[in-house]
């Protein structure tokens, strides 16, 4: 049996189909291309505040998601003074330590 409590857990890997977002708490600590691995520092996400998500449906209108992103919706940023909408996230993951231990915070 696991875990009932409380999730405790502070960093989570948003990944799209390009793009892992690392978020610490509700702030974006790194994007790294999917392709090649590279960190993408001057990513527009970076140290922007996750401010929720977007779902869009079938016939085109969008569903607000305030709360913690989930698979199928579109991350949404607030970032220096421009709206970001990612693709479709695909998942939800956790990062494992030795990328955590490099974050940059």
């Amino acid at each position: 049996m696991g875990y009932a409590g409380k999730d405790r857990r502070i960093h989570s890997v948003f990944v799209t189909r390009n793009t892992e977002y690392h978020v610490r708490r509700d702030r974006c600590v790194g994007v790294r291309d999917r392709r090649t691995g590279e960190w993408l520092r001057a990513h527009l996400a970076v140290n922007s505040r996750v401010s929720g998500a977007i779902r869009f449906t079938g016939d085109g209108s969008i569903l607000p998601n305030m709360g913690r992103p989930e698979v199928g919706e579109s991350l949404f940023f607030q970032a220096a003074g421009r709206d970001l909408v990612t693709s479709t996230i695909l998942a939800v993951d956790r990062p494992p330590r030795e990328v955590v231990t490099r974050y940059r915070l």
